[in-house]
């Protein structure tokens, strides 16, 4: 069991600053430009809309979730899940299913029968999993979104003497200390591993912890090399480390043999079995029973990851399982005690299954015919025995739907819907669509339309990493979108993650002014041509690399014939732009990432290009070196405890585009990492960004602003202002 974080990034706005008179005439131009277009917008509006008539409010798209991630106990006696407490922060709830009884009404799910077993005063918890002892449940937590993950443990039976809700046990102290790697076996239920940078800051240790007690001490010291790490399940022991070597970004799998498989007295414990040069993918899914096989993914001599078979001792392959030429492996399903092959899934544009257990492909053939219409099915928990099971259903057009399925009784019974507040309102459908790079690569896209036909405005959604992907199902922005009246096109550029090796690295040195960019401008002109898109109504959006890729969009708009190589960009294809926790310079996001990145900094320079020893490089892809040829409005939104993307990104575009008097927006959240993960802040940032989209795209509409209470916004420019005016 791996427990990890989720990143939850949202949207912003906040008051212009720094208009010069150029700029106003320029903004007039805008205007009349609007009016030329204002009869068509007309129309617009009287077409049928995807979304509902009303404004869905903000709160209840970005607010906390009434209740979410159940979670079955081992032994089925007890329903984990995750609600606000009373003072609105995500805490952990239980209920004892033998005590209880749970309706059929998903929207009518009452939390009196429950107790809460943790506080978290300020910032909700957003990932829990059970122990296998059936009492304890682990949760991670970081500090104001510091991403310095903590394992805490709770009891779910106890209480202590006064009633109240007892302190949860943190199984890893330590300032600036951060968890990962954790892992769980149910063979021994009073032990976990967990890996720690608590004795060097820059590499993770794993630690063997007897959670009740909170004894911990040190189990495999990682020699400085070693990025994650693997248990063989029977005895518990880490036997595999992945290896990134810091000087070729090539990945090797690191085996170890146990003491009793040891076939001489100086054979070493430890040896190189897998390697994978840069530009390959693969790893080591799980070891087999005889501990002298295991499933290993791999793309060597392939285009994509296939699911192998091999020979630990050798590296051979044994078997090719499966492979698809159009996207990698992705979920694998094994049998907890055999380790047979049950099923594993692969995603181009929807998730997919192939299942070499026929019983188990009839159990999901039965949750699909018995759940919501075109939901995607996804196991969440299982009980040990496996016969209770949590199901989810997962749609694009409404909110996710658990349901405990009783395996043996061939039973569903709802549980919950996430927002059961969302179920009053009609939602867009996400569409999965082919878009065409002018170089013929094909990329896959998510458009969420507004209206059933014709052109709308339209936000360019772009996903961060860049090493990730985009997916289909619900998401809260395009629905926010779509209701306030502007298509949303999400488009998974080359450099994203999941569709073979070729497809990864062609993105490489591709920022900003690269075909990475280029594909994004692509899915505009796609959005265009099929008369989605307004095209003088589009802005561009997004978080992290996302961000970045609006800072990159927004110059491309005056820049493509001095730095784009030559390849000319429609001039005005942004109309404004909305940067989250974006880099404006990428020597100064290199140089300040945080120590525990270091064995993947080279990796990320052949993946961007060597901006150390290339100063000209750098400047070219580095949005901050071309502020003056910025003229969209823009607004940025950024968390001061970002360990990814500092601060100081955001500060050095933002003061540098006040000075020059380029129309932009700041806001900074002092209690907020890399996205904004409190509601308050969450709903604070997405209602100025509202007002922002609805004053720059003509055809759009906002909620009234209002002041969130609890939000901790910031707004360094007119700090800034009042600071050169006093």
């Amino acid at each position: 069991m791996q427990i990890t974080s989720l990143a939850v990034i949202a949207s912003l706005p906040v008051r212009s600053i720094g208009f010069s008179i150029g700029f106003s005439r320029k903004r007039h131009l805008i205007h009349n430009r609007h009016e030329q277009y204002s009869a068509e917008q007309r129309l617009a509006s009287l077409r049928e809309r995807t979304s509902s008539e009303e404004l869905i409010p903000l709160k209840i798209l970005f607010g906390n979730p009434e209740n979410t991630s159940p979670l079955l106990s081992p032994d089925g006696k007890y329903l984990a899940y995750l609600a606000p407490s009373p003072l609105g922060v995500l805490n952990i709830y239980i209920r004892d299913l033998a005590h209880t009884t749970i309706t059929k009404d998903t929207a009518a799910w009452d939390k009196s029968q429950d107790r809460i077993i943790t506080n978290e005063p300020k910032r909700g918890i957003r990932s829990a999993a059970w122990a296998y002892d059936n009492t304890t449940i682990f949760y991670m937590q970081d500090f104001d979104g510091d991403e310095n993950f903590h394992l805490f443990a709770v009891n779910v039976t106890q209480l202590s003497a006064d009633g109240e809700i007892p302190p949860a046990r943190d199984l890893t102290p330590g300032t600036n200390v951060k968890a990962q790697n954790i892992i769980t076996n149910y063979r021994y239920p009073y032990e976990l591993l967990v890996g720690t940078n608590e004795r060097n800051p820059k590499v993770f240790d794993m630690y063997r912890c007897f959670y009740h007690t909170g004894e911990k001490y040190l189990d495999t010291l990682n020699p400085g090399d070693v990025i994650g790490w693997k248990t063989e399940d029977t005895t518990f022991q880490i036997r595999a480390a992945t290896v990134r070597n810091e000087v070729d970004s090539s990945t090797t799998i690191r085996l170890r043999k146990s003491a009793d498989l040891l076939a001489k007295e100086d054979e070493t414990e430890w040896k190189d079995v897998f390697h994978f040069p840069y530009g390959e993918e693969g790893g080591l899914i799980d070891f087999c029973p005889d501990q002298k096989t295991a499933y290993l993914t791999s793309s060597l001599e392939r285009e994509t990851t296939a699911l192998l078979k091999v020979d630990v001792d050798t590296g051979e392959t044994l078997e090719e399982i499966y492979s698809n030429e159009k996207c990698n492996v992705g979920g694998v399903t094994l049998d907890k005690d055999s380790k047979a092959l049950r099923a594993l899934s692969y995603n181009y544009a929807r998730t997919e299954r192939i299942f070499y257990d026929k019983e188990l492909e009839q159990d999901y053939d039965f949750l699909k015919a018995n759940g919501p219409t075109n939901a995607e099915v996804g196991v969440v928990s299982r009980t040990q025995d496996e016969s209770k099971w949590i199901v989810s259903y997962f749609q694009s057009d409404g909110p996710t739907s658990y349901a405990i399925y009783d395996k043996p009784n061939q039973n569903i019974t709802n549980l919950f819907v996430t927002n059961p507040k969302l179920l009053q309102y009609k939602f867009a459908p996400m569409e999965d669509v082919r878009i065409r790079a002018r170089d013929g690569l094909e990329l896959v896209g998510y458009l969420t339309r507004a209206v059933t036909e014709g052109r709308s405005p339209m936000i360019l959604l772009v996903h961060g990493g860049p090493w990730a992907r985009d997916h289909w199902g619900f998401d809260a922005r395009c629905q926010w979108f779509a209701n306030r009246g502007y298509a949303t096109l999400k488009v998974n550029f080359r450099g994203s993650t999941g569709y073979g090796k070729t497809f990864l690295h062609k993105g490489d040195k591709q920022w900003g002014v690269g075909d990475m960019q280029h594909d994004l401008t692509d899915a505009v002109n796609w959005a265009i041509e099929q008369s989605i898109a307004d095209k003088h109504n589009i802005c561009i959006y997004g978080g992290s690399y996302g961000g970045y890729a609006c800072l990159a969009g927004e110059l491309n708009m005056t820049i493509s014939f001095t730095i784009s190589l030559g390849l000319t960009f429609t001039p005005d294809l942004y109309k404004c732009g909305v940067d989250i926790v974006g880099p404006s310079n990428i020597k100064t996001l290199l140089d300040s990432v945080p120590p525990y990145w270091a064995p993947l900094r080279n990796g990320m320079l052949l993946k961007i290009g060597d901006v150390d020893n290339d100063p000209d490089f750098n400047e070219k892809i580095s949005p901050l070196f071309h502020v003056d040829k910025i003229r969209a409005p823009l607004l940025i939104g950024h968390g001061a405890n970002d360990p990814r993307v500092k601060q100081a990104e955001a500060d050095q575009i933002a003061f540098s585009m006040q000075e020059k008097g380029i129309p932009v927006e700041y806001v900074l959240y002092p209690d907020e990492g890399h996205g904004f993960s409190r509601p308050e802040n969450r709903i604070d940032f997405n209602a100025r960004t509202d007002q922002f989209l609805a004053k720059h795209l003509m055809g759009g509409r906002a909620e009234e602003f209002i002041e969130t209470e609890g939000s901790t916004a910031t707004f360094p420019l007119l700090k800034k202002s009042e600071e050169v005016f006093s």
